[in-house]
């Protein structure tokens, strides 16, 4: 009996201490992400990193894709992004925008390796389902926000991340930012139909 409970406690230890080393390499996944971008971390630099061998990192994960994977999932774990409940049946078209565009540069803000994944996603086929994720989220919430169409997609395209880093590059903060992308979506969105129609 008392073998039995000390191999158990031993398994619980081990088992708390792979997953121990698991989260730490993680981490250290997502700090070198967001440091230096996908492509340029290695597995060598993810275990300096956790302080492990370069073994258990593979031993946690078998490919590199492996770990960008889990470092994906964790980053969006610490930055959730929008749901369309964030507009809490605002009946204002304009305020259900300016809710949108704070919510979505919020989260680019959170996230920092996003940039990285935009960059590199058509070098590294791993990234791309990261990216057609975020441009899924925000092209229904966009829709959710707008309404028609037409006018969800150019709302879309407004609050993109490039727009947000663009804005960021000239000085805004991420709250200013939206703000001013929210300005111009609605400016356009007001406008008469036949102005918003190039053709």
């Amino acid at each position: 009996m008392g073998s039995s409970l000390a191999r158990g406690y031993e398994q619980k230890k081990r088992g708390e201490a792979a997953e121990e080393t698991r989260r730490r390499i993680v981490q250290a996944t997502f700090e070198l992400h967001c440091e230096q971008g996908v492509a340029a971390t290695t597995m060598k630099q993810i275990a300096e990193r956790a302080g492990v061998s370069v073994g258990s990192v593979y031993h946690h994960f078998p490919t590199y894709d492996d770990a960008i994977q889990a470092c994906g999932a964790h980053a969006f774990s610490l930055a959730p992004s929008p749901e369309q409940d964030l507009f809490g049946g605002i009946p204002d078209r304009g305020e259900r925008v300016r809710r949108l565009a704070q919510a979505l540069f919020g989260f680019y803000a959170r996230v920092r390796g996003l940039a990285y994944v935009i960059a590199e996603q058509d070098r590294m086929p791993v990234l791309k389902a990261f990216a057609d994720q975020e441009r899924q989220v925000r092209a229904r919430l966009a829709g959710a926000a707008v309404g028609d169409e037409g006018g969800a997609k150019v709302v879309a395209a407004l609050l993109d991340y490039r727009t947000y880093d663009a804005l960021r590059d000239q000085g805004f903060d991420p709250d200013s930012a939206a703000a001013r992308a929210a300005e111009v979506a609605n400016a356009w969105l007001d406008q008469p139909p036949e102005r918003k129609d190039p053709h």
